[in-house]
């Protein structure tokens, strides 16, 4: 018989949050399904759970239990566009592949045939979790014989598991506690008084009685737990790329003609597009030039669109600073493609004060003219030094602000990309100490020192900083540096 793999990745849009925010983990978070306090919990870490906050309540009345607790919320679209990177991985392993239509983030693999690939199942299984575990993502594998009993059997908490037989694959699965099912408490509080602990004592109750008593789920579910309701892997058809080659009779210089050529082409795959009711969420283009080199660009819209202009003005302001005076003699394109979103399928949209969209396809334009990494974020980090706090990263989307209202405005400090020589108090100097310059005036007030010291394990760093306040510069953030017996500028507060 054929053998086939439940592959789960457990509450997966809390990994996504976490993946997002690592320095929430060791905090409570939740999961909502709108930015509102009477937005309701949909996934809870075990923080949030210890804190008596429990998917279902409503955001106010779990920040009344818990106050410190971190939410936010995680759009269908984020999440399709996981499950659609997901089952494109899992394509790596196995050519069949099903997604689960009520559960995102549960998927069953074909896996059969496997043996001359992989030595056995277990490492067909440990190549699947080592590379998601690789993608920030926490999987678990059941590899048997059932939708039924592979998908029970992951909620058993193992990360792998196989089973070589059907019948005892269905052993396991009568052992797992009915509280791990996803019912409602109502239902589980019914079959308590049934006496129904397990899945077996539930698998044991007569049909006839079932369909008397409970809705049609629940007499599925006991066709399913009897395994008189059998389905085959029902795998996914893989879609061909999206692309195109040519190759041009005469050498190309003119930008112009070759955009109208590239529009030509993009309209036919728009049409193919439109067919598969997908969007085109990248470009990916490739110019061979007659003295043999090869040029590649990638093109990213703010959202993945239709839109055939917006994705021209992109190619245009990507190819005007590329060296095309040898000649394109070879084009060659491939669309990456995504489903719309739930907000892109609605007939009617509220728009907000801010236009989110208007700023992603400004973005979209300053990465097509000055490249992928030219719209980049600060992003915190452990370090020991103020400028090895933080780092830069590509800014992935424009989330929607959320200002707080304060009593007292916090004060920036600007740091500045590398430590600025300055000069050393001096005792005869009739101005008094000018760090700033002339134009920064002197020195008023100093407060200090703070002392930073530590990095035995690469070099030995002794740091002084002081805040120092001039008559004209205002205030300034220095530090004097023990071993080169030097003042540096670290940068200003404003």
């Amino acid at each position: 018989m054929d053998r086939m793999a439940c592959i789960e990745f457990p509450a997966l849009a809390l990994q996504l949050l976490l993946r997002d925010h690592e320095d929430w983990r060791e905090h409570p978070v939740a999961v909502i399904d709108r930015d509102k306090a009477q937005a309701t919990l949909l996934e809870v870490n075990r923080h949030a759970a210890a804190a008596r906050v429990l998917p279902g309540q409503r955001y106010a009345t779990a920040l009344s239990l818990c106050a410190g607790l971190r939410a936010e919320v995680i759009g269908a679209s984020v999440l399709q566009r996981t499950t659609d990177d997901i089952l494109m991985a899992l394509r790596h392993f196995s050519s069949g592949v099903e997604a689960s239509a009520a559960e995102p983030g549960v998927f069953w693999v074909d896996a059969s045939g496997l043996s001359l690939l992989y030595p056995s199942l277990d490492d067909w299984a440990g190549s699947i979790l080592r590379e998601f575990d690789e993608r920030g993502l926490y999987a678990r594998v059941v590899v048997g014989f059932t939708h039924f009993g592979t998908r029970v059997l992951t909620r058993n908490g193992k990360r792998i598991q196989i089973f070589d037989r059907r019948d005892v694959e269905l052993i396991h699965a009568h052992r797992i506690d009915m509280s791990r099912l996803p019912l409602a408490p109502p239902l589980l509080e019914v079959f308590h008084k049934l006496g129904v602990q397990t899945l077996a004592d539930f698998a044991r109750l007569p049909a006839a009685g079932i369909r008397r008593r409970f809705d049609m789920n629940v007499c599925r579910l006991h066709q399913m737990a009897t395994d008189d309701l059998w389905s085959p892997l029902q795998p996914l058809p893989p879609l061909d790329p999206l692309q195109f080659a040519e190759h041009l009779d005469y050498n190309e210089r003119d930008l112009d003609s070759l955009l109208r050529r590239l529009e030509e082409h993009l309209i036919a795959l728009r049409s193919k597009l439109l067919q598969r009711r997908r969007l085109l969420s990248s470009l990916q283009l490739r110019l061979r030039l007659e003295d043999g080199t090869q040029h590649e660009e990638r093109l990213q819209p703010a959202y993945p669109t239709l839109d055939l202009d917006q994705v021209m003005q992109l190619l245009r302001l990507r190819l005007q600073g590329c060296d095309l005076r040898a000649g394109v003699i070879g084009v060659a394109m491939e669309v990456e493609e995504r489903r719309p979103s739930q907000q892109q399928m609605e007939l009617f949209s509220a728009h907000a004060r801010r236009d989110l969209t208007a700023a992603h396809r400004a973005f979209a334009r300053i990465r097509a003219e000055f490249g992928d990494h030219a719209v980049q974020i600060a992003s915190l980090r452990d370090g020991h030094l103020p400028q090895a706090r933080f780092t830069w990263t590509r800014l992935g989307s424009l989330c929607e602000a959320h200002p707080r209202l304060v009593q007292t405005p916090h004060l920036l400090r600007r740091i500045a990309d590398h430590p600025i020589v300055v000069s050393s108090p001096r005792r005869k100097e009739p101005d008094g100490w000018l760090i700033a310059g002339l134009g920064g005036g002197a020195v008023e007030e100093l407060r200090g020192p703070y002392v930073v010291s530590g990095g035995w394990w690469a070099r030995d760093i002794h740091r002084e900083s002081h805040y120092v306040r001039t008559s004209r510069s205002g205030w300034l953030w220095v530090y004097f540096d023990r071993r080169r017996r030097r003042w540096y500028l670290q940068g200003s507060i404003e």
